[in-house]
């Protein structure tokens, strides 16, 4: 891929994530209900959605921030942390699945840290031999937990 053609990159959303009384749910459009078939054989899904409250000119062009919004913290660029302030607006969340409703095309997930409204970008099972990692090397300020989360996320 040169340069050009990665100027024309093009992202389709596959839905949209709602709030519930039973928690997020993931709510397929039609068109991509037949996606949902052997998800049910999985307890976790990578969860990829779109920052859309932050899609504007000024929050695209934030390249540092202090992670966790926590002055404490160091001044870090955007690729060393989970802010919803970046280039683009890309976000993940591994959820645990509680129910999935093929007919209405939806899974529901125990936590998710998205928006009500936030575009559904993409669903992934979770692998346990590819999707963690051994031997890992944390900044201090990523060595503690969240209270807010409850997850060692930003």
């Amino acid at each position: 891929m040169n340069e050009e053609s990665a100027k024309n990159l093009e992202l389709r959303p596959i839905g949209v994530i709602r709030d519930s009384d039973r928690g997020p749910v993931l709510r397929l459009f039609p068109a991509y209900l037949g996606g949902l078939k052997g998800v049910q054989e999985f307890s976790h899904v990578w969860v990829f959605y779109w920052f859309h409250e932050n899609d504007n000119p000024e929050g695209r062009a934030v390249l540092e921030v202090r992670p966790r919004k926590d002055p404490a913290n160091p001044l870090t660029g955007v690729f060393g942390t989970r802010s919803p302030l970046r280039p683009n607006l890309l976000a993940m969340h591994l959820c645990e699945i509680t129910e999935i409703r093929p007919e209405e095309g939806e899974i529901l997930v125990r936590s998710l840290d998205a928006r009500e409204g936030s575009p559904l970008i993409d669903i992934k099972p979770y692998l346990p031999y590819s999707d963690r990692a051994d031997h890992l090397r944390l900044p201090e300020w990523a060595r503690t937990v969240p209270p807010k989360l409850g997850t060692a996320t930003e």
